[in-house]
């Protein structure tokens, strides 16, 4: 099983004997676990001798009227699936421990990347998980981080993070681990009713098909529009509430007329109570 600290200073006490020699690798997670966090953990293996998972729900990142307070905490159960991929610690903070003030009077603003995609419906998330990423980094000062692609904006918000602040750490990105019927997983899949979750895949299958036709028809910005709209379209008449639906290339600038570059469709919606993420590689010819 691994070894639970709650407090700040008894994990860094904790891993001081490893640092000479030993590499060690954080997985943040906010609990609640599923088959991809166990996957993050995987490849934490592959990169790092010493594995810490944290499990804190981040008041931070929360807007007013979101699921803070209903966001489920399963401390035991995500120990139980932890100890099954052999992770080493346990950094389970309170809140209190976290944030001394809070709201804490110091942000961490990723600045113009923050305020699209996510950031138009969700305007102050990124501070929030600026600034426990930066906690977390510097309470675990890990070699290695894994974070997964199905939150794209976040990884290269984080990856910008580390860029300009100067953390000597290395950010790996990891695939997005999907259900087989091409769900991407996620603690809030389990805000679906039944007849929601059949419904859900419909949005990857809708992503895939967007890429095929892009692919196909036009890397213009002015086809690339017209076809984002007929697949918000299909996907509103399926029952999604589109929050947006975008390509971008995969350094989320905009796509320049006779774009030659990779692309990602980024995209998130509503289904029910579920605020659903993905994206999808569109590769050039």
């Amino acid at each position: 099983m691994p070894i639970i600290y709650h407090d700040i200073l008894a994990l860094q006490a904790a891993l001081r004997p490893y640092r000479s020699e030993q590499q060690i690798a954080l997985v943040p997670t906010m609990g609640n676990l599923h088959e991809g966090h166990l996957e993050l953990v995987k490849i934490a293996k592959q990169h790092a001798d010493i594995v810490v998972v944290s499990i804190f729900v981040n008041p931070t990142q929360f807007g007013a009227g979101e699921d803070f307070d209903s966001y489920p905490r399963t401390l035991d159960a995500d120990v139980a699936k932890l100890a099954s991929v052999d992770t080493d610690y346990v950094f389970a903070p309170s809140v209190a421990e976290m944030y001394e003030l809070l709201p804490p009077p110091t942000i961490i603003s990723a600045g113009a990347i923050t305020t699209e995609l996510c950031g138009k419906s969700r305007p102050t998330h990124f501070d929030g998980v600026g600034i426990v990423v930066s906690k977390l980094f510097n309470i675990v000062q890990p070699d290695a981080a894994i974070f997964g692609q199905k939150d794209y904006q976040q990884l290269a918000i984080i990856k910008q993070l580390v860029r300009d602040l100067s953390y000597p750490i290395d950010i790996i990105a990891a695939p997005i681990v999907r259900a087989p019927d091409g769900l991407a997983l996620s603690s809030r899949n389990q805000y679906l009713s039944p007849s929601e979750r059949e419904i859900a895949p419909i949005l990857h299958q809708e992503l895939q098909s967007l890429a095929q036709q892009i692919i196909a028809e036009s890397y213009s910005e002015k086809g690339l529009s017209v076809l984002v709209a007929q697949s918000r379209e299909r996907l509103s008449k399926a029952g999604f509430i589109i929050d947006y639906l975008e390509v971008k290339t995969t350094q989320l600038d905009k796509v320049s007329a006779n774009n030659k570059q990779d692309l990602i469709i980024l995209a998130a919606a509503w289904l029910g109570r579920a605020r659903l993420l993905d994206n999808q590689l569109v590769v050039a010819g």
